[in-house]
């Protein structure tokens, strides 16, 4: 089965051996994405909201990049630090998707960057 890798321009070296996103089949898989910029730092440290709409951006991006759009995600994993910013993040989760939404989890956890406060991944259909 052939694959491409999707590395959206500007896109930061990833923090383990991975890439932003695998396209097979017409199905993209979207890694974890996290709220970091090109240089890995957190950004909108203390912000869940913000957070949550950089790290769609991302999502967003590599989508776009690989010929799609959001309403293609047919599925997204989301992992927050704390359930306190549950409803934050809903209501920006809530923006990407208006129309027909994902299915989805979420879970709260231990992220891999401490000033993280949510990282999403996701599956969309070409």
């Amino acid at each position: 089965m052939p694959k491409n890798v999707i590395i959206p321009e500007g896109t930061g070296k990833p923090l383990a051996p991975y890439v932003p996103a695998t396209e097979a089949n017409n199905i993209v898989y979207v890694s974890g994405t996290l709220p970091l910029d090109a240089n890995n730092d957190v950004v909108h440290v203390g912000d869940a909201a913000a957070q949550a709409r950089y790290v769609l951006e991302t999502i967003q991006k590599v989508i776009v990049t690989a010929g799609g759009s959001m309403d293609d995600v047919t599925f997204n994993s989301i992992f927050i630090k704390d359930w306190a910013d549950y409803a934050a993040i809903n209501q920006v989760y809530a923006e990407f998707f208006p129309n027909d939404k994902p299915a989805r989890y979420c879970i709260q956890c231990g992220l891999v960057k401490a000033e993280a406060l949510v990282e999403i991944a996701s599956v969309a259909h070409l």
